[in-house]
């Protein structure tokens, strides 16, 4: 499976402390390149989410950005300590001293340590935060997979495209010939030269040679088998893949400078189309 670099991904996350908005979107880059967007206080989640991007991608220009909203009140929360009251109150009752020893509530309360402010647990928080982290780039992933297909589609349409363009040349290339000697022979008997059979046979020849195309047709259709097996394949292969349309390139251009044909030379036309086609999308691919 190949990977697009171009992708999108947002999960919410809500609990007892507050809720939070996780999003990442990345567009192509020839390297990895990752940035974050993070609440101040979550600033030290930065090294561990981009340990986790190394691991998970190859190239990219990747932007994460945390959204936190604590819950309404969530700092002012109080702690009473029951067991500490209840003992308060009943030590209160129990004094050896005449009199009444009750106590009120809000002298219960007043006791050191009956009532505490509710700290935060970051652990508890953070822990929240990156496993919803996993999960938003688990759906990351499965984006670029998602466009992976898509752009992998594309590929293989406009292989069978050349592979039709070649299988065009294929066809008229003897036709061409014939045609190209038959018009060298007819200009030398209206010029009424009169040259040796076996001078005109080789320069025939030569001619032939210089013309043959063969040879490029056979690298385009091993070209296309090569760009398939890598599709195969998958991972990281957007270099590789980028390397292939340089050699579909220089194929294409050999072949439109040896035309003789405007029906080679159009086809040699429609491969160049092919190929910057492949590669406008290829420069998307992870």
């Amino acid at each position: 499976m190949i990977y697009s670099m171009t992708a999108f991904a947002r999960r919410e996350l809500k609990a007892d402390w507050g809720s939070a908005v996780w999003e990442i979107r990345s567009v192509n880059q020839r390297y990895l390149e990752t940035s974050f967007r993070l609440v101040e206080q979550f600033r030290g989640l930065e090294p561990v989410l981009r340990e986790r991007f190394r691991k998970s991608l190859q190239r990219g220009k990747v932007e994460c950005t945390l959204r936190f909203m604590p819950a309404v009140g969530a700092s002012s929360a109080l702690n009473v300590n029951q067991e500490l009251a209840a003992a308060v109150i009943e030590a209160a009752e129990n004094l050896p001293i005449a009199g009444p020893a009750s106590l009120s509530r809000l002298e219960v309360l007043q006791w050191p340590g009956v009532v505490a402010s509710a700290e935060t647990d970051m652990d508890a928080i953070n822990a929240d935060l990156l496993a919803e982290f996993d999960l938003t780039l688990k759906d990351f992933i499965a984006s670029r997979a998602d466009e992976g297909v898509n752009l992998s589609d594309m590929i293989e349409q406009r292989l069978v495209g050349i592979e039709g363009q070649v299988a065009l040349v294929t066809e008229r290339m003897p036709e061409v010939l014939a045609w190209q000697q038959d018009k060298i022979r007819s200009r030398f008997e209206e010029a009424q030269i009169e040259l040796d059979s076996t001078r005109v046979e080789q320069e025939l020849v030569l001619l032939a040679q210089k013309i043959d195309v063969a040879e490029e047709l056979d690298r385009l259709v091993s070209h296309v088998g090569e760009t398939r097996k890598i599709l195969r394949k998958g991972g990281a292969v957007g270099r590789r893949l980028d390397f292939m349309m340089q050699e579909f390139n220089r194929e294409s251009n050999t072949l439109g400078s040896k035309s003789i044909s405007a029906e080679i030379t159009q086809a040699a036309v429609e491969l160049k189309v092919l190929i910057e086609q492949m590669r406008e999308q290829i420069q998307n691919i992870e």
